[in-house]
């Protein structure tokens, strides 16, 4: 069993490589916002019971996910590097897979501002996350996360890890997705 992170900051193109990804190798996308558009309607984003729910719904994903017959999973998440919360919540998804023997593979994704400024404006991303068809908004966001958090690592943070980090400013989804497939030797259609 494989459980493949991807992270990086928002508008990076994770959901986009996970779905490339899922068409290549036999592990199924479960991105971020799958949780955070299920919850939305009820609770806002801000409130505890929001933050309690998609926490303790993705929880049970990948709980239920490691003890299947599933080949893996592809989890998109915007990793705040420097908030103790998601680093605590990033080591306890990796020690349910691990507990199942899964291998976990880190693939942290970077590109620049102005190519995520013009991703947050995609057709499929705002076709996945409804939530972020307020353009305004979801700039805003986009610009505070970078200046308010450390959204990508600075050298030898995951020296120790099966990791890969890629520049994807230049590069299609569809490219990403082969080299992290070919990295971590993921098995493929």
């Amino acid at each position: 069993m494989n459980f493949v992170l991807i992270f990086g900051p928002l508008s990076v193109g994770k959901m986009t490589v996970g779905q490339e990804l899922e068409k290549i190798t036999d592990l199924k996308l479960f991105h971020n916002h799958m949780t955070i558009e299920m919850i939305l309607p009820y609770f806002d984003m801000k409130s505890p019971s929001f933050k309690k729910l998609v926490k303790a719904f993705r929880i049970q994903m990948f709980k239920e996910v490691a003890k299947s017959k599933l080949p893996g999973l592809i989890f998109t998440y915007v990793w705040q590097l420097d908030s103790e919360k998601d680093c605590k919540f990033i080591e306890t998804s990796i020690q349910i897979f691990e507990r199942a023997n899964a291998t976990v593979c880190f693939v942290e994704l970077e590109a620049s501002v102005e190519v995520r400024l013009k991703r947050n404006r995609s057709p499929n991303r705002l076709k996945h996350k409804p939530s972020k068809k307020n353009f305004k908004t979801s700039e805003k966001e986009l610009l505070d996360n970078d200046f308010n958090h450390i959204l990508n690592s600075s050298n030898n943070e995951f020296k120790d890890k099966n990791y890969i980090k890629i520049n994807n400013t230049n590069l299609p989804a569809d490219a990403v997705a082969r080299v992290i497939s070919e990295r971590f030797e993921l098995i493929t259609w």
